[in-house]
């Protein structure tokens, strides 16, 4: 297996055992499930160990679909209280012979860039741009790390800066 490339600095939790009772909501793709799923189940494994919440999980058909879902999961917050803190937006594109792909691989970037200048909360990209499946596995693991945990690492460490009074 190849050395991984990620910082030590970004996988670091140690700024986080102070964090209590985080709250993340997570809006994800139901097209390419497999990848999904894991992605979901490694920032539950984060969230667990770190004492976070996830307030939410809501199902969306494809990756265009994702920058809408956050913004709705947001406005329709029922009170402070329960309200999500960041939202991890989970999906995976996999290149094909159209150029399908990179329409909405530039859509729903330019969609999460809005939403994060719109709300009050981080939207946090978690959509894994692919080639390939095997890309997939890479990314879920493998030597590129498992982009379920960092996103949700990435979550809580902009909750932390969020709670900081500066």
């Amino acid at each position: 297996m190849a050395q991984s490339q990620l910082s030590p600095t970004l996988l670091d939790t140690a700024s986080l055992k102070e964090l209590k009772k985080a709250r993340i909501a997570i809006v994800y793709t139901e097209w390419n499930e497999k990848i999904t799923g894991e992605l979901i189940a490694g920032a539950e494994r984060v969230a667990k160990q770190l004492g976070a919440v996830i307030t939410q999980k809501v199902s969306v058909p494809g990756s265009f679909e994702l920058p809408f879902a956050c913004k709705q999961l947001w406005e329709n917050k029922k009170d402070k209280k329960s309200a999500p803190e960041a939202i991890i937006a989970f999906g995976a594109v996999i290149r094909g012979g159209t150029p399908h792909f990179e329409y909405v691989c530039k859509a729903v970037t330019e969609g999460i860039v809005q939403l994060n200048l719109m709300l009050p909360v981080p939207v946090i990209f978690g959509v894994l741009t692919l080639d390939n499946e095997q890309q997939a596995i890479e990314r879920l693991g493998g030597p590129h790390g498992h982009k379920g945990e960092e996103a949700a690492i990435t979550a809580l460490k902009m909750i932390r800066n969020s709670r900081k009074k500066h």
